[in-house]
């Protein structure tokens, strides 16, 4: 980057942060508020109070703890905002809504939803809160739209452990796919443009978020179980009944017919896959008139899973794809490689924004503090995705020493 284009992007956060001054009804959580924005997006080794408040030149971090705990601003407005920026510079009536969830470690059991509960950072139980996000996915850029925090059944059935921690009284147990179709419907109330909504067997697994999806006739793209029941044919002598996801293996390993093809670009280069696709009947589910079900099998190109046998085995991934009927395998297999841009949402916001070091621990800090880090972020997408693509590198042999008009033949001398 140029630092003409450094500078550029500090005029344009100011005129961001002070376009949110609403938010505030006194001046001077509206200068803090400011502060704390450029301190996320700074170098700084870690984004808490005491090093937002360093940089800001504040002598004690009381203004910054008080921007989180005390002062009078409403996060979901926030949202809101970042919401609205992200669809009027990203905004693309083909993009993905893409759930996800990710996770905070934390210690001791005072911080808002904080539980031994299943930790996606290190795959095994760990005490942590967790939140449900929602990403924004185009061509052009993605970014985090929304939030939920994840409160366990052992929160919302004590009260008292609620309002310690600043929990509205209203606010009752949902599990993360409720929390989901929550964050799709505000989404959907605040019209914004989208094609499709992509997520993986965590969420895909669940009847309700994809019943939802039927009702509103949304086309998704969700990972599912190997034990998804299929309402498919009653099988023959060799041939086994077709009751779940897992039953098309032996179709698909008997036809022969999976096509190798690249999902998008990931960190290596190119994600090559195989592919193959059926048409199928998911057990007590239609989909939306003029809408089909496919069951698209995702395997890996090299052995890479242990099995049963104790052998290696190629990975095989299933996905149910609920599109409008004429819907093509290409089309398909570039949907389900979107949902990586939230893995991508997810890194960007812990590593460079610090989505999960906040010191807050009840309710309403803790929705301003994830919030805030959206809005950084979402600052982030819109910036790279206003940076020119860089020019073509010359091709091997070519003169660098002269002009060259590609539209003039030169002569040969």
């Amino acid at each position: 980057m140029t630092a003409e284009q450094i500078a550029e992007w500090d005029a344009e956060l100011s005129v961001l942060t002070g376009s949110l001054g609403y938010l505030f009804n006194r001046p001077e959580p509206r200068v803090v508020f400011a502060q704390f924005i450029e301190g996320l997006l700074a170098e700084l080794p870690a984004k808490n109070g005491w090093t937002l408040a360093e940089r800001a030149g504040h002598v004690t971090a009381d203004r910054m703890q008080w921007l989180l705990n005390g002062s009078v601003w409403d996060a979901d407005r926030l949202r809101d905002a970042v919401r609205e920026y992200v669809v009027d510079h990203l905004g693309d009536a083909d993009a993905s809504l893409v759930i996800d969830d990710t996770q905070a470690q934390k210690k001791g059991s005072k911080s808002v939803g904080v539980a031994f509960q299943h930790c996606g950072l290190t795959g095994d139980v760990r005490n942590c809160q967790v939140m449900v996000m929602l990403s924004y996915a185009t061509a052009a850029g993605h970014a985090f739209i929304d939030r939920r925090l994840y409160l366990p059944e052992d929160w919302t059935t004590d009260r008292d452990r609620c309002r310690e921690a600043g929990i509205p009284d209203e606010v009752a147990f949902a599990t993360k796919p409720e929390l989901a179709i929550a964050m799709l419907e505000q989404a959907r109330s605040a019209q914004v443009p989208f094609a499709w909504i992509l997520a993986d067997a965590g969420y895909g697994r669940d009847p309700q978020l994809r019943a939802w999806c039927h009702r509103q006739s949304a086309p998704y793209v969700f990972g599912v179980p190997v034990d998804l029941p299929l309402d498919g044919p009653p099988g023959k002598p060799r041939q086994p009944a077709v009751k779940r996801a897992d039953d098309l293996l032996h179709y698909a390993k008997t036809r022969d017919q999976w096509e190798r093809r690249s999902c998008g670009d990931g960190a290596k280069g190119e994600r090559l896959y195989d592919w193959t696709a059926f048409a199928v009947h998911v057990k007590d589910e239609d989909p939306a008139d003029t809408f089909t079900h496919w069951l698209v099998l995702r395997r890996s190109l090299h052995p890479n899973r242990r099995g049963k046998d104790g052998e290696l085995h190629r990975e095989v991934a299933y996905f149910l794809i609920h599109a409008p009927a004429g819907i093509t395998v290409s089309q398909i297999i570039a949907r389900a490689g979107g949902r990586w841009q939230i893995e991508e949402d997810n890194e960007i916001n812990k590593q460079l924004v610090g989505l999960a070091q906040y010191q807050v621990r009840k309710w309403t800090p803790w929705h301003r503090h994830v919030t805030a880090c959206m809005l950084a972020s979402a600052f982030l997408a819109v910036q790279r995705a206003q940076i020119p693509e860089p020019d073509p590198a010359p091709e091997e042999g070519a003169d660098l020493g002269k002009d060259h008009n590609p539209g003039v033949s030169e002569a040969a001398g």
